[in-house]
């Protein structure tokens, strides 16, 4: 459903939020070891993240990567997915079919508006930091 690069950018910004929270900040090389990912493609992935001023980064000795712990209140999944994919993933047909809309619908065109639907609502209301608490406490994983 989301771009391998948006799931990087998603697992990337739950383990910024969750550190932050603990006020460190966060090398690049800990953050790929930590969401499972390439290092080069993870840089990528974190200066479209930075340009978005989702997540904040520092250089130096005592720089890395960090959110702002007023902007964790209001960071919601949407803002990186549409900052990493864009918006094709409320618009895309479920088929892949170029030109579906109401007029010329797929056979899985009505049962995905729905689908497509409740993703919305979902990345518009979840911010990244309630996903962090489940982390901290062992209960979820950003890498097997």
């Amino acid at each position: 459903m989301f771009s391998k690069a948006c799931e990087y950018g998603i697992r990337a910004s739950i383990f910024i939020a969750e550190q932050s929270l603990l006020d460190q900040k966060v090398s690049l090389k800990d953050i790929a070891k930590a969401i499972d990912s390439p290092e080069a493609y993870t840089s990528k992935i974190l200066q479209q993240l930075s340009k978005n001023a989702i997540i904040t980064s520092e250089k130096g000795p005592t720089g890395g990567f960090s959110m702002n712990k007023q902007e964790l209140e209001v960071v919601k999944l949407s803002t990186i997915v549409t900052a990493i994919d864009g918006d094709s993933i409320y618009k895309g047909c479920g088929l892949g079919l170029k030109n579906c809309n109401e007029m010329m619908p797929c056979p899985a065109h009505n049962q995905f508006k729905i689908v497509r639907e409740e993703l919305r609502k979902m990345l518009e209301t979840t911010l990244v930091m309630s996903l962090t608490t489940d982390f901290k406490d062992g209960l979820t994983f950003l890498k097997r």
